[in-house]
Parts: structure tokens; C-alpha cells; sequence
């Protein structure tokens, strides 16, 4: 089954090397918002489409006296979305795939970006048009292997793969939309289901050892502003807190996402890119003995990483 599953997303991310250069929206684009317009509307209708991307970066030096080093560098992405609308309902599905690499000086090639991120809600507008009574599903994991990195190389046994984390969460809950540039989506009912298919990582990441599955009850809440801040200028964060009621709910899990989007023309696009996560119950510096015996548990930290890109874009 998990082979299946990794030939499957592993298609979808290699379609877009055929197709066009570079990253644009990793989330729904304008003019999938534009659907959400007619969301009061009495006749239904569905939007589809989506971003296709690939950057490449290269450079090579040979007796070159202010020094250098060889590397190569390649990002694709994959954003597809399908939108549904009538007068009372909202039903929005997401999938956000990306995956890159990096080489330098000659060493074997190492990620960069590594990323399977699935999102439906749907909502049912109450009395009030800007509440939505709404459920919602997330699904986030990885593609391939990660390893530790020194001086650009593998360092290690690997620390994470496909589906080692895989984290879900479903809950049920409102969403506050007053306009199109922010909604605010609280569900005090909401489980979190982490998955560690690999046994050797499961307590890295809060997991028992000897288990592959744990879940976790509590609140989750979600916050997105939306917003053209300057012409050509696009502004999309995202902040997802979840709260386990069963053990430490003082401990908030945080996934921080950041996207801001500089359009040059109809092709050429400028990306930065920015995600803070702090999860108390992934680990560390976690030590083991040469008989495989845990001797220090680590703790947790505050995850951050940022992405800036150039390049062409393509759009359906």
C-alpha cells in the first residue's frame, strides 16, 4: 500500500518538470477566490485549477580567484484546487506537493523542500452569512527520506521518510469569514492523528516505542489573511494551533506558513516563503548507545525554514 501510495504522489510531483519553470501560489490563487464571490448564489457551480513549477539553479567556478563552489539546485511544485459554491455551501479542496535538491561541490544530492499537504472543508453559511458551520480535514507528510546535513552531506541514519511523520487532523468547528481577505475557523471538538510508519523514529516524534499511531483529542484553531498588499504584491500567512485536551493542553502545537508572491508579468514570478512549527512532542538531540538503546530523549524546538525563488510560472 505504501508503495502505491509513494508511485501515486510521486507522479503528481514530476508532472510539472514537463510543463513550465518555478513556484507561484502554494495555496488557492486569486482566481480560485474569485469563486468564493459567488458563494451566495443560487445556482452551484464548481472552479478547478491550479500552478505548475519548476526552478533550476546551476553554477560551476574554475580558477575563479574570489573563490566558489559548484552547485545545482532544482524546486518543483505542484497547487491544484477544485471549489465548490451554491447558495448555502462552500466546499474547498486543496493539494499543495512540492520537492527539491541540492548538489554541491559533487557531494550526492540532499532535499531542500519536501512537502504533501491535503486540505477539505466544507461549510454550511448559518443565519449570519459570515458563520459557517464547518468541517475540516488536513493531511501533511513527505515524499522521501530526510537525513541530518553536514557540510553538504548525509550525516547519519535518516531522521524522517514518506509517511514517518504523517500528521491528520478532523475536526469540526466554525469559520468566521466577513470578507474575502480573512476567515478565522475555531472547532473545540478536533482529533490529531500522528503517524510514524518507521519503528526506529516513532519516539522522535512523541509516538511510544513499539507504536506507529498516536492519537490526540483537543481544540484547533485556524487564522488566514489573504491580501494584494501593493499592486503585483500578494500576502497569504496562515497560523494553525492545535491544543490536546488529554495531556498538557497548555502545550499549543504551532504551524506558521507565510507566502509572499512578487508577479513580475503573466510568466515570471518571485517567491518567498516562510513555515515556523513548534510541536512539544517532537524531539531533539535524541542520543542512542551502539546497541540501539535510547540514553537521552532530547527535547523539543522551534522549527523554521524559508524558501526564496525566481523564476517562470505556470498557471491553469
Amino acid at each position: 500500500m505504501i508503495k502505491r501510495l509513494k508511485f501515486f504522489t510521486a507522479a503528481i510531483t514530476v508532472f510539472p518538470f514537463a510543463l513550465s519553470a518555478q513556484v507561484d501560489d502554494t495555496l488557492i490563487d486569486d482566481d480560485g477566490r474569485a469563486a468564493m464571490r459567488e458563494a451566495f448564489s443560487d445556482s452551484a457551480q464548481w472552479n478547478l485549477g491550479g500552478t505548475f513549477g519548476l526552478n533550476f539553479n546551476q553554477s560551476h567556478f574554475s580558477n575563479w580567484a574570489a573563490g566558489g563552489q559548484d552547485a545545482v539546485s532544482t524546486t518543483a511544485v505542484t497547487s491544484l484546487f477544485a471549489i465548490y459554491t451554491n447558495k448555502r455551501s462552500n466546499w474547498e479542496t486543496t493539494v499543495d506537493l512540492a520537492y527539491g535538491l541540492l548538489s554541491q561541490d559533487g557531494n550526492p544530492f540532499i532535499k531542500t523542500d519536501d512537502r504533501i499537504d491535503f486540505l477539505s472543508k466544507y461549510g454550511y453559511r448559518l443565519e449570519n452569512e459570515k458563520f459557517f458551520l464547518t468541517g475540516l480535514v488536513n493531511f501533511r507528510t513527505q515524499f522521501a527520506p530526510g537525513y541530518a546535513v553536514v557540510d553538504g552531506r548525509h550525516e547519519g541514519p535518516r531522521v524522517s521518510d514518506f509517511l514517518a511523520p504523517a500528521f491528520s487532523i478532523a475536526s469540526l468547528g466554525i469559520d468566521y469569514m466577513p470578507n474575502e481577505t480573512f476567515s478565522a475557523y475555531f472547532a473545540p471538538a478536533a482529533s490529531k492523528t500522528s503517524i510514524v510508519m518507521v519503528d526506529e523514529l516513532a519516539t522522535s516524534f512523541g509516538l511510544d516505542e513499539g507504536t506507529n499511531i498516536r492519537f490526540e483529542f483537543g481544540a484547533f484553531a485556524r487564522f488566514q489573511f489573504r491580501k494584494d498588499v501593493f499592486e503585483n504584491v500578494n500576502l497569504l500567512t496562515r497560523l494553525d494551533l492545535f491544543s490536546n485536551y488529554l495531556e498538557n493542553p497548555q502545550n499549543v502545537d504551532v504551524n506558521w506558513e507565510t507566502l509572499i508572491t512578487f508577479k513580475v508579468n503573466k510568466w515570471l514570478a518571485t517567491t518567498l516563503t516562510t513555515q515556523l512549527i513548534y510541536d512539544d512532542d517532537i524531539k531533539f538531540g535524541r542520543v542512542t548507545d551502539a546497541e540501539g538503546v535510547v540514553t537521552n530523549s532530547g527535547g523539543p524546538r522551534t522549527q523554521f525554514r524559508q524558501i526564496f525563488a525566481l523564476g517562470l510560472s505556470f498557471k491553469i
